[in-house]
């Protein structure tokens, strides 16, 4: 079988993969809380980051309440900008009472919100992605970390934030890696990480870029022996949105998936080849 027609069928498996775990109870409880969580703009994000770096989930106090969980009396809130609005007279000659009125957006007012971190109580229900356990393929992180090398990152072990499994940052070139870890999540992570590196500098579509980043690091990983359907199942379909989102997505990108998976396969090879 030629090379495009395993990540073919690779990335079949993936779809496939998510089609499953979407249509299951596990995925139905989780999509439930999601539905509790806001998106925010782009702004309140970035005043997210600026007053809490780590934070990795993050509503109202009476959300949280509704969710089965109380924020800790000496907590201090993350302000965020929410909208006012104000109901103004629309057309006189519509029928409809609502239609003869509607509201408009009048200026924002300053609100907190609390990171799940800030909070106790009952536990959420999880992504539907499990951290791989035990042993990865004998060199494969090593291997890796010659593929990052390679494109000019170092790669780090350290102790993360909250729950971070690793992080990217262009403008340092490194790649870190949660140390806590297996060796198979710390090989599926330097994956992922890679990926970002090679795709993904000054992109604004961060869904995208997830689903695109744990799409190779499953081709990458199955090429290498490290099943990662446990993982990367859920992952993608939660950044994607749900199944079909994600089945869509990975369609639409599988060039750039199957592009980057093979510059790191290759990569791979040819470090092993000078290294003998």
């Amino acid at each position: 079988m030629a090379a495009t027609d395993r990540r073919d069928s690779v990335l079949h498996t993936l779809t496939a993969g998510i089609a499953e775990l979407t249509s299951s109870d596990a995925w139905r409880s989780w999509l439930e809380v999601q539905g509790r969580f806001h998106s925010y703009s782009f702004g309140n994000c970035l005043l997210i980051a600026r007053q809490r770096p780590d934070a990795r989930r993050v509503a109202g106090f009476h959300t949280w309440r509704r969710l089965g969980r109380t924020v800790r009396c000496d907590e201090k809130g993350i302000w965020i900008l929410a909208p006012m609005t104000r109901r103004v007279a629309g057309d006189s000659t519509e029928d409809d009472a609502e239609q003869r009125s509607r509201r408009v957006l009048s200026g924002f007012k300053a609100v907190p919100v609390f990171d799940i971190a800030q909070t106790d109580g009952t536990p959420l229900p999880p992504m539907p992605a499990q951290r791989l356990q035990g042993e990865a393929p004998e060199r494969a992180y090593e291997r890796l970390v010659a593929v990052a090398q390679n494109i000019g990152y170092v790669v780090k072990e350290d102790y993360l934030p909250g729950e971070r499994n690793g992080d990217c940052s262009y403008a340092d070139r490194r790649i870190r890696v949660e140390v806590t870890n297996d060796r198979a999540q710390q090989v599926k992570t330097l994956a992922h990480e890679l990926a970002h590196a090679m795709l993904h500098e000054g992109f604004t579509d961060r869904a995208l870029a997830e689903l695109e980043a744990e799409s190779v690091t499953y081709v990458v990983c199955n090429a290498i022996g490290l099943e990662t359907d446990a993982y990367s199942f859920g992952y993608v379909a939660g950044w994607a949105g749900g199944g079909d989102e994600a089945i869509a997505g990975i369609k639409a990108a599988a060039a750039r998936i199957q592009q980057t998976a093979d510059r790191i396969l290759e990569s791979i090879e040819t470090c092993e080849e000078l290294a003998t």
